[in-house]
C-alpha cells in the first residue's frame, strides 16, 4: 500500500506575526510547526502501514525551504520519505496547490489512499483536499474521525455537527481529510528524530512542474492584525443599576443599540 500525506508549514498559534504595510507580514521570529490537523493524517497513514507489515507512507509539501523541518516532523512521527515543492516568496490559492500536489505525487507513484488535515490552521480555506480530488478525479471525505478499510473500500465516519455523525463508503483510491478523534497522534522520540534526518527527501522547484499558474486566481490584497480586546468592565450596585449602566455603555460607547 502506498499513501501519501499531504502536509503543510505553518506558524505556531501562538507565534505573533507583525503586518507590513498593506499585505505583507514579518513572520521571522516565528516558530514554525507541522499543521496539526496534519499530524492526525499522518498518523493514522502510519499505522495503516504498521498494520499491513508492508507499504510505505511518503509525506507531500508545497511551501518554502524552511518546511524542511516540518517534513522532518513528520518522517519522525514515521512516514518513510518525503517530497518538498519549493516555492518562496509566492502566495499560491488552493487551486495552485491542489495542483502542485498532485503533479508531485503523480511524478513519484499511484496512492492508494491520500491523506490531509481538515484545514491548515494559517489560511483556513478548507478548500484544498476537495480541489485536490476535483484534479485527480478521486472520492473525497472530511472531518473524518473513523477509518476502516476492507476489500478495497474505506468506511468513514465524518463529523457534520451538533455530535451527528455519518458514515460514508468511497473506493480505493481515494482522498481522507483527517481531524480530531481520528487518533492520537504520537511524539517522536529521539531516536526516532535522528533517523528521520537521514530519510530521503526529494526536493523539487515549484515551476520545474510546469503547470499554468494562470489559474491562481486569489490575490492577497490585504492583512489586518486582530484588534485587541478591551478589558473587561464589571459592574457595580443593584441589578437595576448595573442594567442600566450596560444599556448606557452599549447605547453611548459600543453604539450598538
Amino acid at each position: 500500500m502506498q499513501i501519501y500525506v499531504c502536509v503543510k508549514h505553518v506558524p505556531d498559534t501562538a507565534a505573533t506575526i507583525t503586518v507590513v504595510g498593506e499585505a505583507g507580514y514579518n513572520d521571522t521570529a516565528c516558530k514554525f510547526i507541522i499543521n496539526p490537523y496534519d499530524e492526525y493524517a499522518v498518523e493514522e497513514a502510519v499505522q495503516r502501514v504498521e498494520k499491513a507489515g508492508s507499504g510505505e507512507v511518503v509525506v507531500v509539501t508545497v511551501g518554502p525551504e524552511a518546511a524542511v523541518s516540518t517534513m522532518r516532523a513528520a518522517m519522525a512521527m514515521g512516514a518513510h520519505r518525503g517530497i518538498h515543492v519549493k516555492v518562496e516568496g509566492q502566495f499560491l490559492d488552493s487551486t495552485l496547490t491542489s495542483l502542485a500536489l498532485k503533479a508531485a505525487i503523480e511524478q513519484d507513484g499511484t496512492p492508494n489512499i491520500i491523506f490531509t488535515g481538515r484545514n491548515a490552521v494559517d489560511t483556513e480555506g478548507f478548500q484544498t483536499q476537495y480541489r485536490l480530488a476535483a484534479a485527480m478525479n478521486l472520492p473525497v471525505v472530511s472531518e473524518v474521525v473513523n477509518l476502516e478499510i476492507n476489500d478495497g473500500q474505506a468506511i468513514v465516519q465524518r463529523e457534520v455537527g451538533g455530535g451527528t455523525r455519518e458514515t460514508l463508503e468511497m473506493k480505493l483510491p481515494c482522498i481522507i481529510g483527517a481531524t480530531k478523534g481520528l487518533n492520537e497522534p504520537r511524539y517522536p522520540k529521539f531516536p526516532d528524530i535522528m533517523k528521520a534526518k537521514k530519510k530521503e527527501l526529494k526536493e523539487i522547484d515549484f515551476d520545474q512542474l510546469g503547470l499554468d499558474t494562470s489559474v491562481d486566481q486569489t490575490e492577497l490584497l490585504k492583512l489586518e492584525a486582530v484588534p485587541e480586546r478591551s478589558s473587561a468592565q464589571i459592574m457595580q450596585g443593584s441589578v437595576r443599576e448595573q442594567v442600566n449602566e450596560l444599556v448606557r455603555i452599549l447605547t453611548e460607547k459600543d453604539k450598538v443599540l
